[in-house]
């Protein structure tokens, strides 16, 4: 049994180097590995650092980009039985990611799975507590509807082979795959004990469009889903609210006040933009995906208090 990994990369020297170092610390009994880079134009030294490490690298314009496409062309690049993908700026929390990530695609129990996400404390805390909202601390195998994300996911090649990633989507192709594999019967797994930082040192303006892309790709996945100026408002206010007191509770300064309020703001400005449509609305999808509600159980989660990486090659990661 091979996993191929695949990473997106542009201009991702930052963390690259950690997530391959990471990638070779893993220990996969009776699992092959090897990692397919696919590359939309780096020139920072993102190539370098993949070639030091035995990276197979593949290519594809700016012009040509699409986060489907991209996938696509590293797919075809890999000879795995399994496709592992993990964002270039994602670094694994452990030695036991690779091996908890395809175990149930192995075992027979899903055809796609993803795990989870945290932040530390060079990530906005409001971005800390989405990741605790989609990406709690309890495994859910085979999971109910069809959230996936493919900053951490595993994929069977058979699969892949079958239904290609749409490259039309400006986003969310995770999630578009994952939906039609669930409406062909087949089964989708969150796991949580295959857990990576996931890291963003974006602008403003690049939180906003991230967001925008995201509404508008949901649109076509999920077209009766609409933000109002409304519920804007409300979810401005009670999301800013609970990054503070979730912050205050737990100790955090990494994250000014302010800088919440902007994060959320962005976030939010953005989603309306992408997803503003005169249509009707699905209560229950829009507050699985706007409303910034946190469980009770994800409030008291360990990682949402202060939390700082330690780069590979100063310690060794823990592997629990």
């Amino acid at each position: 049994m091979r996993a191929s990994i695949v990473i997106r990369t542009l201009n991702e020297a930052q963390h690259l180097d950690d997530l391959l170092v990471m990638i070779g610390r893993q220990q996969t009994p009776g699992l092959e590995v090897e990692t397919v880079l696919i590359d939309s134009g780096s020139t920072d030294g993102t190539l370098e650092i993949a070639r030091r490490h035995g990276c197979r690298i593949t290519h594809i314009t700016k012009a040509e980009f699409s986060f489907g496409r991209s996938l696509n062309r590293g797919c075809a690049a890999s000879t795995g039985n399994i496709l592992v993908f993990i964002s270039g700026h994602c670094v694994p929390v452990n030695v036991h990611w690779l091996q908890n990530m395809c175990r149930p695609l192995i075992e027979g129990r899903a055809a796609y799975s993803y795990g989870r996400q945290i932040g530390d404390d060079d990530s906005n805390y409001s971005e800390h507590r989405i990741f605790a909202k989609y990406f709690p601390d309890h495994s859910a195998v085979p999971q109910t509807g069809f959230f996936c994300n493919n900053a951490n996911s595993a994929l069977l090649r058979n699969v892949w082979d079958d239904h290609p990633f749409d490259e039309t989507l400006t986003g969310l192709e995770d999630m578009d795959l994952a939906k039609r594999l669930v409406g062909r019967g087949m089964k989708i797994a969150y796991i949580a004990e295959a857990p990576v930082f996931h890291h963003h040192q974006e602008s403003w303006a690049s939180v906003r469009r991230r967001f925008e892309r995201e509404a508008l790709a949901l649109r076509t996945i999920m077209p009766e889903v609409q933000l109002t100026p409304l519920d804007l408002l409300r979810c401005l206010a009670t999301s800013v609210t609970g990054d503070w007191r979730a912050a205050a509770r737990n100790g955090v300064r990494s994250t000014t006040r302010l800088d919440m309020l902007r994060y959320r703001w962005n976030q939010y400005i953005g989603s309306y933009k992408g997803n503003h449509e005169h249509r009707r609305l699905s209560l229950k999808a829009k507050e699985r995906f706007f409303y910034p509600h946190v469980n009770e159980k994800a409030a008291q989660d360990d990682w949402l208090g202060p939390l700082r990486r330690t780069p590979p090659h100063e310690s060794q990661q823990p592997e629990g």
